[in-house]
């Protein structure tokens, strides 16, 4: 597990396990987004299987990337080099947190009861939603690193 907190890839002060976690998460949206270009065409199966996939793999991501906080120091260890104030990245990693967990319930809602919403007509709604809580949690969790590894 060493690896983990080896210089990584981006070319900042962050380690290995924050730039691996930072990539996914930037590409998340594009990853979703193909999965509902599915749905749109009509390859409800697929979509399916990709939104599941997709899904999986996201909480393993997060799983990874927590024991690496919590190995690695925290918020405070990784916030000693940055020039930023420590109380305005705290409350954005609040509301990055806050967005990326209410996104994790109702993205996991959205996919455990697809069948159920498909019936009442709510899923595309649910599914929107969830993407655009993809989005914002994949754009404040890159306002997170820029905050803590690059200002």
């Amino acid at each position: 597990m060493n690896y983990m907190f080896e210089t990584g890839f981006l070319g900042t002060r962050a380690p290995f396990f924050m730039d691996f976690v930072t990539l996914i998460v930037s590409l998340l949206p594009m990853l979703v987004a193909s999965a509902i270009y599915l749905a749109r065409k009509k390859k409800y199966k697929y979509h399916a299987y990709s939104q599941v996939f997709i899904f999986a793999f996201s909480v393993i991501v997060l799983t990874y990337f927590e024991i690496g906080v919590r190995m690695g120091g925290g918020f405070d260890f990784f916030m000693k080099e940055s020039g930023v104030s420590h109380s305005y990245a705290l409350i954005v990693l609040i509301f990055h947190i806050i967005i990326s967990t209410i996104t994790l319930v109702i993205w996991a809602v959205t996919i455990f009861m697809a069948k159920k919403q498909i019936q009442l007509n709510k899923h595309k709604k649910a599914g929107l939603i969830t993407f655009g809580g993809v989005v914002m949690t994949s754009l404040t969790g890159i306002w997170v690193y820029f905050l803590m590894f690059v200002y």
